[in-house]
């Protein structure tokens, strides 16, 4: 506590940045170091210190800690997991290399798709099979799944996946595997397909589960070490992790099922922009997160984020659909593109300008960071730009050189294209925004929305520079600049509420649907989801949320539909029917005449507030602010140099007015207003951002 107020703390682990946030009651501090790559915790604790010393307190005053990390995504990627091992129904081995049997480049000769992380000699066949209904075909060939396990053993697995045929309808197959080899190898890491993914559609279940398995040991020592290093420094609160779906669950949850942790840093960004829509009345959003190595782009509507189970990592062709491993996973469904501060740059064969995907992170990071970097980035060219102040880079803790971005800049861009390093500069800028563009336009045409009439929410260290920018060319005319922007992530952690999403299978047509076999699985699913939320949040009042995967019989893919309940009176078949037709004719403008529905796949989500949920607010007395000086920034239209209002945004108060062409810089970020964009800070401090021609 501190001044009676409850002292909490979110940290995210970035690819770039490692970003800090404390906050208690109104009072906020935060800060931003550069990631430690080979100790993530290192950079992570060196920031909590900081900002704890800020604001006056001490490691015991801190009443929780939420973390949210990229460690299991850059482990997927970077294949940096267990020796893993599977075992697996016999004639099934090779599911996990046979896929879907598509191709995510029709045309490509020369396509490549992503190994699988468990080779063929450590995934075993054993005896064993259930049947779609659960009942068994073939006992389990007890001997065999104990030669499995020391085959597995002899060739070093700390590791091992079980996934069996049709075990989500039925897991008694796999759980006792796991007690055989738990028995042969009592010190390995063991993941069940039934309890980590337990729906139909074998590839990915098993998928899911080898995921879970490489990654299992590397989290669970890094988790605990982190835990146990946060008590040795006098933090005695808890610590609980971000999830990928945008709830909070306690350590040992993120131990068992650790790639739920996947995708957890941008889950936290698109909660943070859920609250700034709210605080503005706006409620069709465009979340845009820019950081040093990505940029994340998530549809909002009516005050939530879109949600899927479906998620691939560690695409071969990064960021093309299909080319990664599916993980069947609550996720908030974003797409991401190499596009962020760190983002290197170059000219093609053909005299083309290309930015990304590939990153300079933070080891060594742009030319400008001054630690060994000669590529030109994203960071480098709006150096270039003048529109970052070397001197005030992230809180003064990094000081930009201007020289050496400059020289990056021309080396790569300027000198290969035959211009001036202004123009090669405004070629980097223009070329990721509209990869930035592109990537948001297809994402919302899947989504079967339009952007034009939504608001868009920009954070992360790099999104306020580009925003307005990127605004235009969607036709987007309204941009919310958050307080904290730079930092946005860790604080939506702290916004998140502590749940959990429990997914089961149980396929059947509507009109045989038995409701109270469903309600039965329902409370069943609830009262699991209830008692992982209960650990991270001890006392906390819990709603839950019904969902149901349905879909006309004989379609391939299934739409969710949420339910009023989870009573047997809420799952008769004719109300069931009226909402999932609702939802399809929402989706597809028809129906499909006399088509029978049925349902697949269930999900509870338990979630329950793990704070009172409410964000600082900024306080000033209202008065008029004059420029803090100027600064010399080129006009991306003309390539133009000129002098420009520049304001320090702690000065602003709400209901300042201000009209670009404008630099407002802070500790973490700068956002750059265009000719033609006036700018209004709201009462939270939030800058509201909108183009002349919409200002009443």
């Amino acid at each position: 506590m501190l001044n009676g107020k409850p002292l909490r703390v979110g940290i995210d682990i970035g690819g770039t940045f490692t970003d800090t946030v404390i906050e208690a009651g109104p009072t906020r501090r935060s800060t931003k170091v550069l990631t430690t790559h080979t100790a993530p915790e290192a950079g992570a604790l060196e920031a909590l210190d900081l900002v704890v010393r800020e604001i006056g307190a001490s490691p015991s005053d801190v009443d929780l800690i939420i973390h949210g990390t990229t460690l299991a995504t850059n482990a997927l990627i970077e294949r940096r997991g267990a020796v893993t091992g599977l075992i697996t129904t016999r004639g099934f081995r090779d599911v996990l290399e046979i896929r879907h049997e598509d191709r995510y480049e029709q045309y490509d000769l020369t396509l490549e798709l992503p190994a699988p992380l468990i080779p063929r000699a450590r995934r075993l066949p054993v005896d064993e099979r259930m049947d779609a209904s659960g009942a068994v075909v073939r006992p389990l060939d007890e001997a065999g799944v104990a030669a499995a396990a020391r085959m597995l053993g002899n060739q070093g697995a700390e590791a091992v996946a079980i996934g069996f045929l049709h075990s989500y309808a039925n897991p008694a197959h796999e759980r006792r595997a796991a007690e055989i080899v738990q028995d042969t190898l009592p010190d390995a890491a063991i993941t069940l397909s039934a309890e980590v993914a337990p729906e139909m559609r074998e590839y990915q279940r098993f998928s899911t589960a080898a995921a879970n398995a490489y990654i299992q040991p590397l989290m669970g020592r890094y988790l605990a070490g982190m835990a146990e290093t946060l008590a040795a420094r006098g933090y005695r609160c808890p610590l609980l992790l971000m999830l990928s779906s945008g709830g909070l669950t306690a350590l040992d949850t993120a131990c068992r099922f650790p790639v739920r942790l996947v995708e957890s840093g941008p889950a936290g960004g698109a909660i943070f922009a859920c609250e700034i829509g709210r605080e503005a009345a706006a409620d069709q959003l465009l979340a845009f997160d820019m950081g040093g190595t990505t940029a994340k782009l998530c549809l909002i509507d009516n005050g939530e984020a879109q949600t899927s189970r479906d998620f691939e990592v560690a695409r071969v062709w990064r960021f093309r659909k299909g080319s990664g491993l599916p993980l069947r996973i609550p996720v908030i469904e974003m797409v991401e593109i190499g596009a962020g501060g760190g983002s290197i740059a170059g000219v093609d064969a053909l005299g083309r300008v290309a930015v990304g995907p590939r990153s300079a992170g933070s080891e060594p990071g742009p030319a400008a960071y001054g630690r060994g970097g000669s590529d030109a980035t994203v960071t480098d060219a709006d150096l270039a730009l003048g529109r970052l102040d070397p001197e005030r880079f992230a809180d003064g803790k990094i000081a930009l050189d201007t020289l050496a971005a400059d020289a990056a800049v021309d080396s790569c861009v300027a000198r290969p294209m035959a211009a001036s390093v202004p123009i090669a500069a405004v070629a980097i800028s223009e070329m990721v925004e509209e990869t930035m563009a592109d990537a948001a336009r297809v994402h919302a045409i899947e989504g079967g929305t339009e952007l034009g009439h939504r608001t868009m929410v920009a954070f992360g260290g790099a999104a306020p520079n580009h925003a307005l920018s990127l605004a235009a060319k969607l036709g987007i005319r309204r941009v919310l600049i958050p307080p904290g922007a730079g930092v946005g992530s860790a604080i939506g952690f702290l916004r998140a509420p502590a749940a959990y999403e429990v997914v089961r299978s149980l396929k059947r047509p509507l009109d045989h649907l038995d409701a109270g076999e469903a309600a039965d699985v329902l409370a069943g699913m609830a009262e699991e989801a209830r008692d992982i939320v209960d650990h991270a949040a001890p006392g906390a009042p819990a709603e839950e949320i019904v969902h149901a995967a349905m879909r006309y019989v004989g379609q391939g893919h299934e739409i969710e539909v949420i339910l009023p309940g989870r009573a047997a009176a809420d799952l008769q078949p004719a109300p069931l029917a009226a909402l999932f037709e609702g939802r399809y004719r929402q989706l597809y403008g028809r129906l499909v005449p006399d088509g029978e529905i049925e349902v697949l796949t269930w999900a509870v989500r338990v979630s329950a507030a793990a704070s009172d949920g409410q964000a600082p607010s900024i306080q000033h007395d209202a008065h008029t602010v004059p420029a803090a000086g100027t600064r010399r920034v080129i006009d991306s239209a003309t390539g133009e140099a000129s002098d420009i209002p520049c304001y320090w945004r702690p000065d602003l108060a709400p209901g300042a007015s201000l009209q670009g062409p404008a630099v407002i810089a802070e500790a973490e970020t700068s956002t750059l207003l265009p000719a033609g964009v006036v700018a209004t800070v709201l009462a939270g401090g939030t800058i509201d951002c909108r183009r002349l021609e919409t200002v009443q």
